[in-house]
């Protein structure tokens, strides 16, 4: 499934604290990401309408560090490369989909 995520930065109530914060898909998913001490990013949370929000908390896998190096960088800029905030979504998603719902990562085309 080859969808147009329209991924774009937004930010969340104090109370949902995260480093990184992106929406995507007509704002039916949001998805909040840390960057940590050793300079990787983690998939936090992720919110999915029709199933709410899955916290990935200590359980979750980081991106390695070329991939956390190219999503920090990504979200300096001003505009946000669909093609590569994409991939690198959805590495972070394919890393943590055991602590996912499946069928809501297969009904939203994030797997």
């Amino acid at each position: 499934m080859n969808l147009d995520f329209n991924f774009f930065k937004t930010t969340m109530p104090k109370s949902r604290k995260a480093d990184y914060q992106l929406g995507c898909l007509d704002s039916s998913v949001y998805i909040d990401f840390n960057h940590t001490n050793e300079n990787r990013i983690l998939l936090r949370r992720i919110s999915l309408d029709g199933y709410g929000c899955c916290n990935l908390d200590k359980q979750a896998n980081h991106l390695n560090i070329k991939d956390s190096q190219q999503f920090i960088e990504e979200l300096k800029k001003e505009e946000l490369n669909q093609e590569i905030i994409t991939k690198l979504v959805k590495e972070a998603i394919k890393l943590n989909k055991k602590y996912i719902w499946p069928d809501a990562i297969e009904q939203y085309g994030l797997y």
